[in-house]
């Protein structure tokens, strides 16, 4: 596969979880096209399709570590993002990273995201939370920031802060996670 027949395959229609998955176990043999669906991403979130940065999502729940030599483009990217559908799925793989990192999981180095991406990734997770976007990015959000937190000290008391503000105002699956994040904030003082 290459960069043209990705794009392709990307622009032939709403792709279903099956797609997903078929183009996901292709991709796993050229992980060097992350790059292009991160091009992809770009495009299709000015478009409000989404194919790309779901198959992106779910390439990296496979292998998160296909997403370090193109950290950088990453994000740049995220604080340009508008479309909730693309937002969700960029959300979602915030958060892997944040886990990954906190928890060594994935065999990432402290060196594989420089500590000026973290922040990009950390503003890019509060400008989510505190915006006006769905729930499913809020969460991803939520989470990844609670992560974050053991790297950088003053995400958690503002995380804290900002959780016990806005839970009565939030969704059903709002106010739970926010629960959960907030019975963790707690637990660590």
């Amino acid at each position: 596969m290459n960069k043209a027949i990705l794009l392709t395959k990307l622009a032939s229609g709403r792709h279903s979880k099956t797609d997903v998955d078929i183009l996901v176990a292709e991709l796993t043999a050229y992980p060097v096209l992350v790059g292009a669906l991160l091009e992809a991403v770009a495009i299709e979130d000015e478009e409000g399709t989404f194919n790309a940065s779901w198959t992106l999502d779910h390439l990296l729940r496979l292998k998160l570590l296909y997403i370090l030599p193109f950290i950088g483009q990453f994000c740049e990217l995220l604080p340009k993002l508008r479309s909730e559908s693309c937002l969700r799925s960029m959300a979602h793989i915030c958060e892997l990273l944040a886990i990954a990192q906190h928890k060594k999981t994935s065999h990432m180095r402290p060196m594989d995201i420089t500590s000026q991406q973290w922040e990009i990734i950390a503003t890019a997770c509060f400008d989510w939370l505190i915006g006006n976007h769905k729930v499913a990015t809020k969460v991803f959000a939520m989470t990844s920031l609670y992560y974050l937190g053991f790297r950088f000290s003053w995400i958690h008391k503002e995380l804290q802060a900002y959780l016990e503000q806005t839970i009565a105002e939030g969704s059903t699956g709002y106010q739970n996670r926010a629960e959960k994040t907030l019975s963790k904030l707690k637990a660590l003082t």
